[in-house]
């Protein structure tokens, strides 16, 4: 293939990344406001808004081709995988403990054992906190 060739075929790939990652942000928008619960809401916030940014971080890489553009996009990417899972395993932890989550439409709910054992634990102990022990 020629050089021309080459850059019709990676032109065509980053308009087929980019209108699938701009799809994916706009379902992942859709789903935020019109699921019906925190959890749910929480996973639309999450899973298809994150592959929607790597679909359109790789269309601009396909389109750029410049090697400081690229590198800054794959940084762009690497930290949005890194924090995206925990900001939403926080928001998630707090909407349990303010009791935005409702326990009906769990399948499986470790987290109440856990919080009780831990108050169980916790009841013998002095606050490490307070400053009168």
């Amino acid at each position: 293939m020629t050089q021309d060739q080459w850059t019709t075929v990676a032109d065509v790939a980053s308009a087929v990344c980019l209108l699938g990652g701009a799809f994916l942000a706009f379902a992942a928008g859709v789903g935020a406001l019109r699921f019906p619960d925190l959890l749910a809401r929480m996973h639309a916030g999450t899973k298809p808004q994150v592959l929607g940014l790597a679909l359109v971080l790789i269309g601009l890489a396909l389109r750029l081709r410049s090697g400081g553009a690229v590198w800054a996009l794959v940084l762009v990417a690497v930290f949005q995988m890194l924090t995206a899972p925990v900001a939403a395993h926080m928001v998630g932890r707090a909407g349990y403990r303010t009791g935005k989550v409702r326990s009906d439409l769990l399948v499986v709910d470790e987290l109440t054992s856990d919080q009780a054992r831990a108050q169980v634990r916790d009841q013998g102990r002095p606050d490490d906190d307070d400053p009168r022990d």
